[in-house]
């Protein structure tokens, strides 16, 4: 009776054994497989999309480096470790290689481009911007490519530099510089404006013994050549800080000045320079947007020249 009672205990020990160790595995196993994660093929693979997998796997991305391929594209994986198929745990690094694209590639068309967009097009395909030169160009617009070296369609390698010829529009007209000594300011105004020329500095000095009002120096002098948009500055024979208002071209309390800004991709800066009986003072220094248009009240009750900058160049003077 005593043997058969040891028998059964035995059995049922043993059976709490085996129950035991198959739960203890079975456990182990859930666990086990809750804590790895298979890894993912990411050869051919953009680094977004395996940066995307790899963060939902709960692996970390490591990238190692960048290397050349000829077959691969840019910014896609080369190379990676763990190799694909490999279980590893979760919060453990994959390394990655990128692709730089191939080494050598054809050269994009600049031409007719802006110099921004061109720099976006040689930085998108690892190349750098050298040397620009100007010249004048009738048929390519100010600001734009009118050739480059290496020239479009040559092979080249990544990193190389290209140099830019760069369009300043169509050329200027050249004119004989006129004589305005003896005219009126009036008068002075009109000439210059006929030639496209810009007035610029103003100066006041007085002889008795010449005509109020007159213009008696200017710079450049007459008869040399210049051309439009030339900067032109006079003397006008007047008392310095006067009250005579005779050269001013309207005898109102305020003016409205309106520029426009041309079309483009850049801000310009405009500074509009306001000069009251030889005091001057910025009456508007901001970076405007491409197409925009910029208002201002002109007070004109004093000796009153405007002078308006568009990226610290000249491009309009107005006399009130």
């Amino acid at each position: 009776m005593i043997t058969r009672i040891l028998k059964i205990s035995a059995l049922f020990i043993a059976f709490i054994f085996v129950v035991g160790i198959s739960a203890y595995f079975t456990l182990t196993t859930i666990i086990k497989s809750e804590d790895t994660v298979v890894v993912p093929d990411l050869v051919g693979k953009d680094v977004v999309y395996a940066l995307r997998i790899l963060t939902d796997l709960g692996l970390n991305t490591k990238v190692k480096g960048s290397e050349y391929s000829s077959d691969i594209p840019k910014d896609y994986v080369i190379f990676q470790q763990p190799e694909p198929g490999m279980e590893i745990k979760k919060g453990r690094d994959v390394r990655m290689i990128l692709s730089k694209g191939a080494e050598t590639i054809l050269m994009p068309n600049l031409v007719g481009l802006s110099v921004q967009q061109a720099s976006i097009i040689l930085e998108e395909n690892g190349l750098c911007r050298e040397e620009l030169s100007n010249t004048y160009n009738e048929n390519i617009k100010k600001d734009d490519i009118i050739a480059h070296t290496p020239s479009t369609g040559d092979m080249i390698r990544r990193g190389k530099c290209v140099d830019l010829l760069i369009s300043m529009g169509m050329r200027p007209k050249a004119y004989k510089m006129p004589d305005l000594r003896g005219l009126s300011f009036e008068d002075a105004i009109i000439v210059a404006e006929r030639s496209n020329l810009l007035l610029g500095e103003i100066k006041s000095f007085y002889y008795k013994n010449k005509p109020k009002n007159a213009i008696i120096n200017q710079e450049p002098l007459a008869g040399l050549r210049v051309i439009e948009g030339t900067i032109i500055n006079i003397v006008i024979n007047r008392k310095p800080g006067g009250n005579d208002r005779k050269f001013l071209h309207a005898k109102r309390m305020s003016g409205l000045l309106r520029y426009r800004v041309e079309s483009g991709f850049l801000k310009k800066r405009i500074r509009v320079q306001l000069n009251l009986s030889g005091i001057s003072n910025d009456l508007f220094d901001e970076f405007v947007r491409p197409g925009e248009e910029v208002w201002l009240l002109i007070p004109t009750n004093d000796d009153t020249t405007v002078f308006l900058y568009e990226d610290e160049e000249l491009v309009k003077t107005i006399v009130y």
